[in-house]
């Protein structure tokens, strides 16, 4: 049985970012740098990594499972979003998937990867 998620088990403050969406001088849709939105107390929690080939080099991948309490402004992130570490800039984080998991609203669980270019 899987264990009930808590607040003891969050020990990251993460940002959470997104490009805003403007238009140029010509009327063309374009996105501006990555803003942070909110910041958040998340429990990173590690899956089996991978090196899989990109650009025809090895590359190292870690999965996440990232797990933040429920909220307005979390509700809105998406795969276009991406999270940077609090503690430490150069940590950048991709969204793969966001899911409700107890489908009650307290709790999303992010499945990100850590070494990608996002």
């Amino acid at each position: 049985m899987a264990k009930k998620p808590s607040s003891g088990g969050m020990r990251q403050r993460l940002h959470f970012q997104k490009r805003p969406e403007g238009e140029n001088e010509y009327g063309n849709p374009q996105s501006g740098p990555y803003e942070t939105v909110f910041t958040a107390a998340a429990e990173l929690i590690p899956l089996r990594g991978g090196e899989p080939v990109q650009a025809a080099r090895l590359v190292g991948v870690q999965p996440y499972t990232v797990r933040i309490r429920s909220c307005a402004a979390a509700r809105e992130v998406t795969p276009s979003w991406r999270i940077v570490d609090a503690r430490n800039a150069s940590r950048v984080m991709n969204i793969r998937t966001v899911t409700n998991p107890d489908q009650k609203n307290a709790w999303l669980d992010l499945l990100v990867d850590d070494g990608v270019a996002t």
